[in-house]
This record gives C-alpha cells, structure tokens and sequence, in this order.
C-alpha cells in the first residue's frame, strides 16, 4: 500500500484572499471553489484546501521548488512588497537563507501562516 497526502485543509481569515496570496507567489492558479473550500492544487496532486475560519491557528507549510522557480517566487514577493525572512524565527528580515542545504526565505500569509519556500542545492 503507498499511502500519499491528498490534500490539507487550511484555516484562514478569507480563504480566497489567502489562496490567491500564495498562488499568487507560488505561481500556481487557484481552482475553482469547492463547497466551503477554495483549492491550491500543487504539482505533487496534494491540495491546500482554503477554508474560512474565525478561528485561525497560525500553521507552517514549505513548498520545495527548483532554483528557477524560486527566483521567480521571490521576485514576486519583491513586487508585492511582502516581508520575508531567512529563519522561521522571523529575526533576519529581507535575508535569503543560503546554505549547503540550500535557498530558503519565509513569508506571512494573510492569515498569520508562515510560509516558506525552498530551493534543494544543485546536484
């Protein structure tokens, strides 16, 4: 049996604000509304399923990407004048965490989620 993640049902202030947000800088469309549901499919078929919630409980999600696309993810959180750090922490403000293990940069939705954006090393 493989047993794979579908999808994941996040919680926030306004689902379509928060699902456009990150498809927005993901570079990824946001599908059509599904009941309660505003879906992020991303190429690994799992989907982040948008739900608005008065009860919002900050959440992490990393989206791995290639160095190509997370060049053009941060360029887009450059034009949209998003704050982003090189820690989860939030202590290194418009830095890129570069390192053996890669590229990363990490950035608030509009629901208070902190998402990150990592680049493996080439090779």
């Amino acid at each position: 049996m493989t047993v794979e993640l579908d999808h994941l049902i996040v919680h926030a202030d306004d689902a379509r604000a928060s699902a456009t947000f990150l498809a927005g800088i993901l570079g990824v469309e946001v599908g059509p509304e599904q009941g309660p549901f505003t879906p992020v499919p991303l190429a690994n078929q799992v989907t982040l399923q948008f739900m608005t919630d008065q009860n919002v409980r900050p959440q992490h999600c990393a989206f791995v990407m290639d160095a190509h696309e997370f060049d053009a993810a941060m360029d887009r959180i450059g034009l949209s004048r998003v704050t982003y750090w090189a820690d989860p922490f939030q202590q290194r403000a418009n830095e890129i965490h570069e390192g053996p293990d890669g590229r990363k940069a990490y950035f608030l939705d509009p629901s208070g989620h902190l998402m990150e954006i990592l680049a493996p090393p080439p090779g």
